[in-house]
């Protein structure tokens, strides 16, 4: 792990960015997330093809605005980019390492979380910053690695507060910070706020987008 720390800003819904030493990793810059959000970024990080999670036009602008960005996701994302960009979009996926603009990353987990066992699953992979940060993308992926700032999918079609509950017990992080919280509403962030911090056995804190904090 880097001994730097790191400096976390939240962006809208499950995408944020990592910045140290003057070298920035985004993760999951979406259809929700705001315009600029992957703007500048080293190091760009997608953890499945949801248009919430992965806007294929924003991330190609990224890449053709600045020729040092990279990527580095899961093959259906890559298929649809690397073409474009050789050897700038690399393939992961579950066990993988690797270190890019000084963060060193592992990926853990496999499978989008069920949304309807009617509806197939797709892949999905979670990405462990600097063995600190977890970011698990669509899923309740739990490291076989201490993660000290867990990434909380905190609202989903896919997920009810009990399993978000229990997942902070399993990780066991030290702190959780909300992401995939641009469904949730003002009136029902509260109850979350309550339910979670009561019953998760974290620090949990949610950030409004735009805001930062030292990690």
């Amino acid at each position: 792990m880097n001994a730097s720390s790191l400096n976390l800003v939240k962006k809208t819904h499950s995408c944020v960015r990592l910045e140290r030493d003057g070298r920035s990793l985004v993760i999951d810059p979406g259809g929700f997330s705001e315009d600029d959000a992957v703007v500048g970024a080293d190091v760009i990080l997608v953890t499945h093809e949801h248009p919430d999670h992965f806007d294929e036009g924003r991330l190609r602008a990224a890449l053709e605005s600045d020729p040092a960005a990279q990527v580095w996701t899961l093959r259906s994302v890559a298929e649809r980019m690397s073409a474009a960009f050789p050897g700038r979009v690399h393939t992961v996926g579950h066990g993988d390492t690797f270190t890019a603009a000084g963060f060193e990353v592992q990926v853990h987990g496999e499978l989008h979380a069920v949304i309807h066992p009617d509806i197939p699953r797709i892949t999905n992979i979670g990405f462990l910053v600097d063995g600190s940060v977890f970011h698990p993308g669509d899923a309740l992926t739990v490291p076989d690695h201490p993660v000290e700032t867990l990434m909380l999918p905190v609202m989903a079609p896919w997920s009810k507060i009990s399993e978000v509950i229990d997942y902070v017990r399993e990780v066991k992080p030290r702190r959780a910070i909300d992401i995939h919280d641009a469904l949730l509403t003002d009136l029902a962030r509260p109850i979350y706020d309550m339910q979670i911090g009561a019953l998760g056995g974290a620090d949990h804190s949610r950030l409004t987008p735009g805001d930062a904090t030292r990690l």
